[in-house]
């Protein structure tokens, strides 16, 4: 279940900012809708029911690609959760000064929730969420959007993505509706939210912790040699030695137990999956049935923290 509503969804999530290839819509490769297609269905075949967008990914062609993909394979939306972001605004839109920034004013919301529609296809979003804070931010302008959209029946939940206690508190209080998702980075290599306050707050409100970057954007995948200029090399190996090791014991990938390091935590934390090769896809799933000890979890943090616990 995400948060407090009745939206349920699989422990894993498919990340599609990859989908398209590049992180903007220009010069995008020719085989790009047919690979991120095939990289949707792949999900969907392996189990995975929570699709994360962004209307910036891209530039909006993730979207449009997930939207094929819905469409040729149509008995998949009543399946599925479609969760999205808005809220970040490209350098020179709409004007060529414009620079990189987020929007929460009522009407961007509003209007960037409809082109996204319009994009994928579909009537209704299941979960909209904002992308990153924005320091102009007018809880009660959002809370006002979000109502538009859910009276409209253009979204089902909302939540924020990047957003610390603080301002979760601030939003949670302005509007009329529940934020059941905060969707943020945790993995082994980026551990903020266990000591912010981030985690506790999603146990204790029923938000469901959505982690980005579960795999350290794919270093705590990779099986190349660690560059031993890296400040933190010594960090990183102990990290990566650690992990083969209990990845030995329970015959499974140093990935699977990265993301099993997650899924114990009692927040029910749900890591998104971004690979677009289907045996990644596929062998991320095994974390689902992997319960890590204690014993193990810890020495995982303390080789992720590159330190003695105090």
């Amino acid at each position: 279940t995400l948060g407090s509503s009745t939206l349920t969804s699989s422990r894993l999530a498919y990340g599609c900012w990859r989908l398209a290839g590049p992180w903007t819509a220009a010069n995008l490769p020719a085989d790009a809708e047919e690979r991120g297609k095939k990289a949707v269905l792949a999900a969907y075949e392996a189990g995975y029911t929570l699709f994360d967008l962004a209307d910036v990914y891209s530039d909006g062609a993730a979207e449009i690609i997930f939207g094929k993909a819905l469409q040729d394979n149509p008995e998949m939306r009543s399946r599925i959760v479609i969760s999205n972001k808005c809220g970040v605004r490209k350098k020179g839109v709409p004007t060529a000064d414009a620079p990189y920034r987020y929007d929460f004013s009522a009407d961007y919301i509003v209007q960037s929730c409809e082109k996204s529609l319009e994009r994928m296809g579909v009537d209704v979003i299941d979960l909209y969420l904002l992308h990153r804070p924005d320091y102009l931010m007018n809880p009660a302008e959002v809370a006002g959007a979000f109502s538009r959209l859910q009276e409209a029946g253009k979204v089902r939940e909302f939540g924020v993505s990047n957003f610390r206690p603080s301002q979760v508190n601030l939003l949670r209080k302005a509007c009329p509706m529940p934020l059941v998702v905060n969707q943020v980075e945790i993995s082994l290599l980026k551990l903020d939210t266990l000591n912010d306050g981030t985690l506790d707050q999603c146990s204790l409100e029923k938000i469901t912790p959505m982690a980005w970057s579960p795999l350290a954007a794919g270093r705590l995948a990779e099986t190349a040699p660690i560059d031993m200029n890296l400040a933190d090399h010594s960090r990183r190996s102990r990290l990566r030695d650690t992990l083969d090791d209990i990845a030995r014991g329970h015959s499974v990938s140093r990935p699977v137990v990265a993301l099993a390091w997650l899924l114990k935590h009692p927040a029910g934390i749900v890591p998104i999956i971004g690979s677009i090769t289907t045996e990644s896809i596929q062998d991320c799933t095994k974390a689902a049935d992997l319960d890590l000890t204690h014993e193990e979890w810890y020495r995982l943090m303390e080789a992720g923290r590159g330190e003695r616990l105090p």
